[in-house]
């Protein structure tokens, strides 16, 4: 899991310096065509695809619609908000999965887990509002980060919808669905701005980019988080997504893009602390953890 962090919060370093040469959809159109082949090949070579998998195909377009509504929205965000304050907004994704899964699934938090929320939900303001007093009592935020909440939220909704709308299939099968489906619903929206996209003489780090979050940010990703759900209880796995904007600042001085000041790294602490809480076990060692 420190891997997985560590890879998807590359994807909003890489992000920021390829948001402004690609248009979102076109980007994201090609990165689900790249994901599937790999994840269908995956799925070729390891579960095959069950006669099940095929039914209900809405389904895959339900999440598949989701997840691209999610990764628009984040690469339309990132051509302003700067990438450390973005993966500041996507650690606010597990509060809105909890009231969306308490919603969708009737799924209950513990009072550890809610206060282990919390204090990441302030580290993340604290980040996204650079440690300005002013600016969080007049909420001004940008607009790349508000851009990008929503992204977020849609992400939120797609975590326990996996969930509900799964019958029993493979992950990586169902994953396949809808990174087809996601793909389909790209290709559509996004259709003019894939045709205006001159593919041919696209910037070198486009591609960089485009392979990165296609591959690494995507395809690895998928395989490291199914190997950690064997291992972890789900609410540890979830408690890495604190460690994205650490990550992110370490991208960010290692691409040479500065360091954040002194007060923004308090909001980075909180969100460490906030995993520390959430890694806590409960119960004596060796108990049965139960998912929350």
């Amino acid at each position: 899991m420190l891997a997985f962090s560590a890879l998807v919060a590359g994807s909003f370093s890489l992000g920021s310096l390829i948001a402004n040469e690609i248009a979102p959809a076109a980007l994201n159109a090609a990165r689900f065509a790249i994901a599937s082949v790999v994840i269908g090949a995956v799925s070729a070579a390891t579960t095959g695809f069950p006669r099940s998998a095929a039914d209900a195909p809405w389904r895959y377009f339900v999440l598949g619609g989701l997840f691209a509504t999610y990764f628009v929205l984040m690469f339309e965000g990132l051509k302003t908000a700067p990438p450390v304050s973005a993966a500041a907004v996507f650690t606010l994704t597990p509060v809105m999965s909890a009231f969306a899964g308490w919603v969708l699934l009737r799924q209950v938090t513990t009072p550890r887990m809610a206060l282990a929320l919390v204090v990441g939900a302030i580290g993340a303001l604290w980040v996204i509002f650079r440690a300005d007093w002013e600016a969080f009592r007049a909420f001004e935020i940008g607009r790349g980060e508000i851009i990008y909440l929503w992204g977020c939220a849609a992400h939120a909704v797609y975590t326990p919808m996996v969930r509900k709308l799964n019958r029993g299939e493979p992950a990586v099968v169902f994953t396949f669905g809808m990174l087809v489906a996601g793909g389909v619903i790209l290709t559509l929206y996004g259709w003019s701005d894939i045709r205006a996209t001159d593919w041919m003489n696209l910037p070198a780090i486009v591609w960089v980019g485009l392979f990165y979050v296609a591959i690494c940010a995507s395809a690895a990703t998928f395989v490291l988080l199914q190997f950690a759900t064997l291992y972890l209880p789900s609410a540890k796995v979830m408690a890495y997504t604190y460690l994205t904007p650490s990550w992110v600042i370490l991208w960010e001085i290692a691409l040479g893009n500065g360091a954040p000041t002194g007060l923004v790294l308090i909001g980075i602490a909180l969100t460490g602390v906030a995993l520390a809480m959430l890694l806590k076990r409960d119960g004596p060692p060796g108990a049965l953890e139960q998912e929350s």
